[in-house]
């Protein structure tokens, strides 16, 4: 897969963002987050508060009062920008899905029967309509391939510039409007409405158009609010406290509106509600990043908690495509003798069977490739109907194929298939191998076995989710015997045989029971029930639409193991939460210190003992957190939107790191970020 990655700080988005941080300014937009809705109240008050001090009966001085309402404003403009740079990232990768749009025409069939064809706009195409799409041509719609096999141009959707083939009747009939023809003819029946397309859908996804916010994030974002509330309960509170105290004592004075904004400004969770949004829309991103269009964002939080995996065998497991491993060869016969004819039976097989035979006849006997420009050979492609293939070379018909295949055509020469040929066939049916015959005229030659191969490395892979707590269940349709020695193998830690449709759908809802969440791929129309019942299922984009429809994630590229890297991306993303949730809260009780002693000095001198950083007067000490309150959200911007890397550890020692790291770090870092802040607010004589 090509992909064309976008800068973390592109001049564009930057400059669309720095828009953006003003456009969203709206009273409508700004109430999506009651965090930040509460600081925009907060920076409207002390512009009055200013205005009003500006005549000097208030006693306050106006640049104090300006100061804060300039920095409440830039906080809200940082959480702004925060949210505007996420989104820019998504529209970014929604452009160039865009330019893959054109202006289409079908060539509709509007006869059945001899194939009449009318052309139409492709926005004029109704689901149940038959098309018929040629070499050359743009698939005008999404649709099921219902006749013809044909070589189909995708990277328009999935960047890859390899063609894919697509074929009626099978697990790859499924075709995606704005994709192009290369080879053949495809009949096509429509399966989606205009604007209702999945290049529609992944455009207003990676758009963030519709994405809808998470179960965890709805209880973050309510936890948020509730403190937010309890802050400005308390706040409120203050003020008539300092009123009733001078009074009571006849010395110092009432604590003013614009410090009391800055305390609730400083105290609120302002971090984390000002980067949530942009948190959130990142992770859609870095998904979308890595080929996969989450079609809500449920699915995304839900990949960071799954604890169950479900993987196919082949293509996630093992290579796929089964190898060559040993030659069997037929009494009277010998290995070379089997080997040499199964190479040259090989020679125009481009399949990665064929060429694993060819390689392994090199390996073992240095067989090469023989000029046969001269002798003009006969191959014979396989085909479905003769399940062999081959070559007839000086006089000589060598085939190669299924046991079945391969007897009947001997037979019909006047040979027979040797019973130690039958035994060795049946014996690697048994293991879970695939036996190919090889014959020479109507004499059985041997027997050539083929293997499924893991994957390399997919065992340490394996042990990094167990390290993650998360259980690996390899799904297969082999039998018991086969499955339990290629699990031991790739280092599963359990697995699914002979699994039928029913059996898959049975074993995520027992998971599901014991309160697990699940995860699987998936690419057939039999994949389509457990899909739908999976938390996360990953869909196939070079699978059926049932199956696209089923899941709750396409993977463009097709590629199964992409289910490790969502579970990675979404842990990444609940990670990247709970850092900034724990580095917020711990900047709050730093800035109590600073703010809180400056706040009430005059009114209660005896807190001037809790200002440990001994900030040089009041109002500096509460210029310099409400300006350190600001800037840490545009320093976390970074962080939010690439996220906390994530390392696959148990649950105690990521939370052992996190309040280290980000507990630690919030307490210490305010510390430090407003006795500088205040150091130069002295040195300038601002406050």
């Amino acid at each position: 897969m090509t992909k064309t990655s976008t800068r973390l700080f592109d001049r564009k988005i930057l400059g669309d963002a720095i828009r953006a941080s003003f456009w969203k300014l709206d009273p409508r937009v700004q109430l999506r987050n009651p965090v930040m809705f509460a600081v925009y109240l907060g920076s409207i008050l002390t512009t009055i508060l200013w205005l009003n001090s500006l005549s000097g009966s208030t006693g306050e001085s106006s640049t104090f009062v300006l100061g804060v309402a300039m920095w409440l404003w830039f906080t809200v403009l940082f959480a702004n920008f925060a949210e505007a740079i996420a989104e820019g990232h998504g529209k970014a990768q929604a452009a160039s899905l865009k330019k893959s749009r054109t202006t289409v025409i079908a060539r509709k069939i509007a006869n059945k029967a001899d194939r009449i064809t009318e052309e139409v706009s492709a926005t004029d195409l109704k689901i149940g309509d038959i098309v018929i799409v040629k070499a050359g041509e743009t698939i005008p719609a999404d649709g099921e391939v219902i006749e013809g096999v044909a070589s189909v141009d995708e990277s328009a959707i999935t960047g890859e510039s390899a063609p894919v083939v697509r074929e009626s009747g099978g697990d790859r009939s499924s075709v995606t409007g704005g994709t192009r023809v290369i080879s053949d003819w495809l009949i096509i029946q429509v399966r989606t409405l205009p604007g209702q397309s999945f290049l529609d859908r992944m455009i207003a996804m990676v758009e963030g158009a519709k994405r809808q916010k998470t179960p965890n994030e709805i209880a973050l974002a309510i936890l948020l609010a509730a403190l937010t509330l309890i802050f400005l309960l308390v706040v409120a509170t203050l003020l008539p406290f300092s009123i009733f105290s001078v009074e009571v004592s006849g010395q110092g004075r009432a604590i003013s509106l614009t410090v009391l904004v800055a305390l609730f400004v400083c105290l609120a969770p302002t971090t984390i509600g000002a980067l949530l949004s942009a948190i959130g829309i990142a992770g859609m991103n870095r998904l979308s990043q890595a080929n996969v269009i989450a079609m809500s964002g449920r699915a995304v939080e839900a990949a960071g908690d799954v604890d169950v995996l479900l993987l196919d065998k082949t293509g996630t497991i093992t290579l796929g495509n089964r190898q060559a491993t040993r030659f069997i060869p037929a009494s009277g016969t010998t290995e070379k003798e089997l080997a040499e004819a199964a190479h040259l039976a090989s020679l125009a097989d481009e399949t990665a069977e064929g060429r694993s035979i060819a390689v392994l006849a090199k390996k073992q006997f240095g067989l090469r490739g023989r000029e046969l420009e001269h002798i003009q050979p006969h191959f014979v492609p396989f085909s479905a109907r003769t399940r062999m293939s081959g070559v007839t070379l000086d006089g000589h018909s060598i085939r190669k194929g299924a046991a079945e295949a391969v007897e009947t055509h001997v037979r019909s020469l006047g040979g027979f298939l040797p019973e130690d040929v039958r035994v060795a066939v049946q014996e690697i049916a048994k293991s879970g191998g695939t036996p190919l015959v090889v014959s020479r005229d109507d004499k059985v030659l041997g027997v050539i076995e083929l293997k499924d191969i893991v994957k390399g490395g997919i065992k340490e892979r394996f042990a990094e989710l167990r390290q993650m707590g998360i259980k690996t269940v390899m799904i297969t349709g082999d039998n018991p015997l086969t499955a339990a020695a290629i699990a031991a193998e790739a280092g599963v830690d359990d697995f699914l045989a002979e699994a039928t449709p029913e059996a898959k759908l049975s074993l995520i809802r027992d998971y599901q029971k014991g309160g697990r969440l699940v995860a699987m791929t998936g690419d057939g129309t039999n994949d389509a029930p457990a899909l739908a019942q999976a938390d996360v299922a990953v869909a196939m984009n070079s699978g059926t639409q049932a199956a696209k429809e089923a899941g709750n994630m396409v993977d463009l590229d097709s590629n199964p193991t992409k289910l490790i890297e969502i579970v990675n991306i979404g842990k990444q993303l609940l990670m990247t939460r709970g850092s900034l949730t724990t580095f917020s809260i711990a900047n709050d009780v730093a800035k109590y210190f600073a703010i809180l002693p400056a706040a009430f000095a005059a009114t209660y001198p005896a807190l001037k003992a809790l200002d440990l950083m001994r900030l040089s007067s009041p109002s500096s000490a509460i210029l310099s957190a409400v300006i350190f309150n600001a800037l840490i959200i545009i320093a976390l911007v970074p962080l939010a939107l690439k996220g906390v890397a994530y390392r696959p550890v148990g649950a105690a020692q990521l939370l052992r790191n996190n309040l280290l790291i980000y507990g630690v770090g919030g307490l210490i870092v305010p510390f430090m970020g407003i006795k500088a802040i205040d150091v130069m607010l002295t040195l300038m004589r601002i406050a």
